[in-house]
């Protein structure tokens, strides 16, 4: 069983989502067999919840096993941490009690890096800012690309339900290379040159390849067809060029365990 008490109003799913991932994982099994409370009480729906509230679950050892991240590197400055598909960044923030300093999409697998100290975020957050950390992602997508390696550019316009590639927006550049050609997909390196929220999935989606398992910009029949139930997107590597407080990790490679 864990308890823990809401920071702030919320409904019962999203502060599952943000708090505790294996719980997120079998959140409508735990429902339907009311095995959760709130204030003492089982509930049996996405209640509202309020600041104060204390919230109980009360998961079976294989629930509570299942992993939700794994911490790849650590130090006494910054951890890097291996986030499983369906998780939301924000539940490995809530675990682990570090500094974020960046965020991957719930459906998103791969490398978080977290700040332990005040110094390292600084320096963390000003490479972020200054393109100085370098990202690479992994994606299998509908279909074959018609070149083995191009650079795509476009612009990216947020909207109330997403974002719209296009001829409005933010300029993005998101760099691909083709690693395998499947038998209906490709495996891709990309590369990602501007970083901006569902850049990637949004871009290979506008020239006509979506990520395998998007729901949001994907091919639903595609999808429904393969039995794509997890989004095939994973950031596999990431590359520090650091200085100050994390001077000693300039040019450290991490790379996921996992492959598409």
């Amino acid at each position: 069983m864990k308890t823990f008490i809401v920071g702030e109003a919320s409904s019962l799913k999203n502060f599952t989502d943000n708090t505790y991932a294996q719980a997120s994982f079998v959140f409508r099994t735990l429902l339907r067999e009311r095995e959760i409370r709130v204030n003492g009480a089982k509930v049996s729906s996405d209640v509202p919840l309020c600041a104060g509230d204390e919230v109980q679950y009360f998961l079976t050892p294989a629930q509570e096993g299942k992993r939700a991240f794994a911490v790849l590197y650590e130090d006494e400055r910054i951890a890097v941490v291996e986030k499983e598909s369906g998780v939301n960044s924000e539940a490995v923030f809530s675990a682990l009690a570090l500094r974020p300093v960046h965020r991957l999409d719930r459906n998103t697998a791969g490398l978080l890096l977290l700040a332990k100290t005040e110094e390292a975020e600084r320096e963390l957050l000003a490479a972020f800012r200054e393109r100085r950390i370098e990202k690479i992602y992994h994606a299998v997508v509908v279909g074959r690309m018609p070149k083995r390696h191009d650079v795509l550019r476009s612009r990216l316009e947020k909207g109330e339900t997403g974002v719209k590639v296009g001829e409005r927006g933010e300029p993005i550049v998101t760099e691909y290379e083709v690693l395998e050609e499947r038998e209906r997909t490709s495996l891709l390196k990309i590369t990602l040159h501007t970083g901006k929220t569902h850049q990637i999935r949004a871009h290979l989606a506008s020239v006509g390849h979506p990520v395998v398992g998007d729901e949001k910009y994907g091919d639903s029949a595609f999808n429904h067809a393969v039995h794509a139930a997890r989004q095939q997107l994973l950031a596999k590597e990431i590359t520090l060029h650091t200085g100050g407080v994390l001077a000693d990790l300039d040019g450290k490679v991490f790379r996921s365990e996992k492959n598409l």
